[in-house]
Parts: structure tokens; C-alpha cells; sequence
């Protein structure tokens, strides 16, 4: 059992604690038309780009793409479920110093969309370890991204899903 130490805060602080954080809440709608997400598969042939409700905003094919036959439809719907990843983490990113880390679980936990960060995790992850993997995410994004595909590669037009990735 942990040992529990009392707070030092007043009634005052407690109560606007609570409001700031009811305020907070209410700006959650505002977070998701305001997030976005953008993913790209390995070949850059389609780009998407959706909002924090899911609603596409802009998919972008390469004027050689309709090469990929039946495949497109489905090569589309895997890079959109990547951008969709992308804005949902972007919009607990920015709704967790908001919210605070319990708030915004209790919003992945009723909206039914846990952050990519969380997926896999233990189901006991700490703050500290979601923090860890969100500060090692960002600097895989600030680095440059991966090589170009391979000119030597037999088929241009296989996919390999490990590939798709987020632009964020």
C-alpha cells in the first residue's frame, strides 16, 4: 500500500483547481477541429490529412498512382488510418497540460480512442513512461526522415506497412 501525503493546498485552490479544469474540459471540442494529422506511405503515392474528429482534409495522390489498381482504395484507407493516429496523439499532446494526465485518460477512456503512445504499453504505464516514449517520438520527428525507397527495388508499387508514418 503507498503512503498518502496530505495536501497543502486550500479549499480556495482545490475548488479553483476545479474550475480551471471544468474550463479546460470545455476547450476540448476546440482541440479537435484544431489538431491535425498528416501520414504518408514509404512511396509518398498518397498523402492524407484529417482533423481531430477524423474528417478528411486533404488527400493528395501521385499522378502515377492509379498504377497500384484495386490496391489504391486499400493503400488510401491505411495511410488514413495512420494520419488519424497522428492527430489523435496531437490532440491529447495538447490536451494533457490542459487537462492533466488523469482528465485526459478518462477523455481516451470515454471516447474509446487510447493514444497511439499508450497502444501496446503496459496497461499500467506511469506518466513518467508516457512522457519518456512522447519526448522520444519528437525527436524521431525532428531527425531527418527515413531514405528514399530502393531504385533497385523490383516492384515500386509493393508495400511494406512498416513504412507508413506520420509526417508529425
Amino acid at each position: 500500500m503507498t503512503a498518502r501525503e496530505p495536501v497543502e493546498r486550500s479549499t480556495r485552490q482545490v475548488i479553483e483547481d476545479g474550475r480551471a479544469r471544468q474550463e479546460a474540459l470545455a476547450t476540448v471540442e476546440k482541440v479537435l477541429a484544431e489538431v491535425q494529422g498528416t501520414a504518408q506511405d514509404q512511396y509518398q503515392t498518397v498523402r492524407v490529412t484529417v482533423d481531430g474528429r477524423g474528417r478528411m482534409l486533404d488527400l493528395w495522390l501521385r499522378q502515377d498512382a492509379v498504377r497500384w489498381g484495386p490496391e489504391l482504395g486499400r493503400l488510401i484507407v491505411q495511410v488514413a488510418h495512420a494520419a488519424m493516429d497522428d492527430a489523435t496523439q496531437a490532440g491529447y499532446n495538447r490536451l494533457a497540460p490542459l487537462l492533466g494526465d488523469n482528465l485526459t485518460y478518462a477523455v481516451e477512456l470515454i471516447s474509446g480512442h487510447a493514444a497511439p503512445a499508450r497502444r501496446g504499453a503496459r496497461p499500467s504505464i506511469t506518466a513518467e513512461e508516457f512522457q519518456r516514449r512522447r519526448d522520444e517520438r519528437l525527436a524521431d520527428q525532428r531527425r531527418p526522415g527515413p531514405a528514399a525507397a530502393d531504385p533497385d527495388d523490383d516492384d515500386p508499387l509493393s508495400l511494406d506497412l512498416s513504412f507508413l508514418r506520420s509526417d508529425r
